[in-house]
């Protein structure tokens, strides 16, 4: 588990925005946390492994893919918006997410 403060949102948020801007080759000015990542800006499952990965190597995580499968059914991500409250839960919980349900 990494240790989450002040900034830790914020930069969540930069590397999520930076991500789809580049991915999407969307303006950065376009987004915001109600767009939706499918139907807005065309991204897509694997956008979200990848995004995934870039905050394990970050945060040093510790987190199983099932573990965050079995999270995603219970609370869907659509928007950039619970991408980002759901990435704060992986990196403040790492593998314990699965007791928010």
């Amino acid at each position: 588990m990494a240790k989450i403060n002040d900034n830790t949102r914020n930069e969540v948020k930069q590397t999520v925005y930076d991500f789809f801007t580049e991915e999407c080759e969307v303006d950065a000015s376009a987004l915001n946390e109600n767009t939706n990542i499918i139907s807005d800006i065309d991204g897509d499952s694997l956008m979200f492994l990848e995004l995934i990965e870039i905050f394990k190597k970050k945060y040093n995580l510790n987190i199983e893919l099932k573990t965050i499968g079995k999270y995603v059914v219970k609370h869907p991500v659509e928007t950039i918006g619970q991408l980002i409250d759901m990435t704060m839960l992986i990196i403040e919980h790492e593998n314990n997410i699965i007791a928010f349900d």
